[in-house]
């Protein structure tokens, strides 16, 4: 894997007595990288809405569904994979470069644990190449340039943005920095996103949300389905076009509506 060094005392701003989105979506996939914080804000969530963990998977699944479609029939080989959590099953990297083994894909995100066992663990195939970029989506410009290192700018790039766009709350911001990504990108790169909403179980998703948000755990907003068609203004969605992420292409897994919304589109 190609990523930079991790500085010294990199593990020195980790803060294990607050709960963080990544390790927390780590706990609700069955994985062990998570503390006590994560687990108990977890539970909580879980309290009002046992079904998160069935959401984080299929929010899983579409991951996987959308880059099989993207590297498969759509020909892509680079991917821009923002707020990856720590890795987990069949991350992006995996899913490609089984089909296509000369993808390239870059991960970032700005949780120091991710970090260390993205080095570890986000290791690539012999043909392609898979780095990490320690930032946050608040500086697209900073993942950009990082990026380009990785990446050519001049064929097209699949923007992947899976439950990150959620923790920019202020909306005016969420969209400068998708339109920021995708004018770095060329025509022909796709945008992928996942977002949750409150169109399944909407009393349970907003005390979950309360809860969530008075924890001390970096904020997050709830949007609905026409706000997350805006960020693809511009663009060609794919059929079957902004729906539960369970029922983007299912194919022959559980289409039980869940409260994470997703779409895929090109750019013209």
């Amino acid at each position: 894997m190609d990523a930079p060094a991790t500085p010294d005392g990199q593990l020195t701003k980790l803060d294990t007595t607050v709960a963080h989105s990544a390790r927390l979506w780590n706990y609700l996939l069955g994985g062990k990288d998570n503390f006590a914080a994560d687990r108990e804000a977890a539970e909580q969530v879980l309290a009002y809405m046992p079904e998160l963990v069935q959401s984080a998977r299929f929010n899983r699944q579409f991951l996987g569904r959308a880059v099989r479609h993207l590297v498969g029939p759509a020909g892509v080989r680079q991917f821009l994979d923002i707020g990856t959590g720590l890795p987990t099953a069949d991350n992006t990297h995996e899913v490609a470069q089984r089909i296509a083994p000369d993808t390239r894909v870059v991960y970032a995100d700005n949780d120091p644990m991710v970090l260390v066992h993205a080095r570890a663990l986000l290791v690539g195939s012999p043909e392609g190449r898979t780095a990490y970029i320690d930032a946050d989506i608040r500086d697209p410009e900073v993942i950009l340039t990082a990026a380009g290192q990785t990446l050519d700018f001049d064929r097209p790039i699949a923007l992947m943005l899976l439950g990150i766009i959620n923790f920019v709350t202020d909306d005016n911001e969420a969209t400068a920095i998708v339109r920021a990504l995708l004018d770095a990108v060329p025509p022909g790169s796709y945008l992928v996103i996942s977002h949750p909403t409150r169109e399944v179980n909407a009393a349970a998703v907003d005390r979950a949300l309360d809860m969530w948000n008075s924890s001390g755990a970096t904020p997050m907003a709830i949007r609905n389905p026409q706000q997350i068609r805006g960020y693809f203004q511009g663009l060609d969605i794919l059929d079957p076009g902004i729906v539960t992420c369970s029922r983007w292409r299912p194919d022959g897994n559980d289409e039980t509506p869940a409260s994470e919304y997703a779409g895929v589109a090109r750019k013209p």
